[in-house]
């Protein structure tokens, strides 16, 4: 097969959409779509997840050094759609969603109860970089729904039960590869 040479991209390596769940200076709630998120070990499971631009989720989060990251399913994608199209500094943008909040069960990070799986991370090490952050993190919980734990389903149909989102250039993606909207479409 043959190769041609193009400019950097990563259209072909979609990633896997998270809400991150932080608490703002006067202790409200402030969520945030983000999805450059992998994993790392260093003598445990952790994260890494970079941050660009300036944001009240990033601000917060070095502030606090924690926050939750709640995976994306087709069911939330609506509420992920408007967190990650809304500045974060429109200070009606919380007021004009209605979202069932909780709150972690180790950390003093808000998650979104209707995820079937969120993290509760410990932010270790930030690296600045020119327009974003990279931010290490230690994975200090999981919580994750009941039926998951279940063994009546294989891990492939409980995955494909969640419906978790990806994106890739500039649209929502479901599991099966399936074209969900653009961003900023979906209602």
């Amino acid at each position: 097969m043959g190769k041609i040479s193009l400019k950097p991209y990563n259209d072909y390596c979609p990633q896997t959409l998270f809400i991150y769940g932080t608490y703002d200076e006067q202790g409200n709630p402030d969520f945030g779509l983000f999805c450059w998120f992998s994993y790392i070990w260093d003598t445990e499971m952790g994260v890494m997840c970079c941050i660009g631009g300036n944001k009240p989720t990033k601000d917060n989060i070095r502030r606090s050094k924690v926050f939750s990251a709640s995976i994306v399913t087709e069911e939330l994608l609506s509420v992920a759609d408007y967190l990650g199209t809304v500045s974060g500094y429109d200070k009606d943008k919380m007021n004009k969603i209605s979202l069932d909040i909780g709150k972690g069960a180790v950390l003093d990070v808000p998650i979104l109860n209707n995820s079937p799986v969120v993290f509760e991370l410990e932010a270790t090490d930030f690296i600045e970089k020119d327009g974003s952050t990279v931010i290490l993190c230690k994975m200090r919980n999981v919580l994750q729904d009941e039926s998951l734990a279940s063994s009546d389903e294989t891990f492939e149909q409980k995955l494909m039960r969640i419906a978790p989102v990806r994106t890739t250039c500039k649209h929502y993606f479901s599991y099966q590869g399936k074209d969900l909207g653009g961003w900023g479409e979906v209602k």
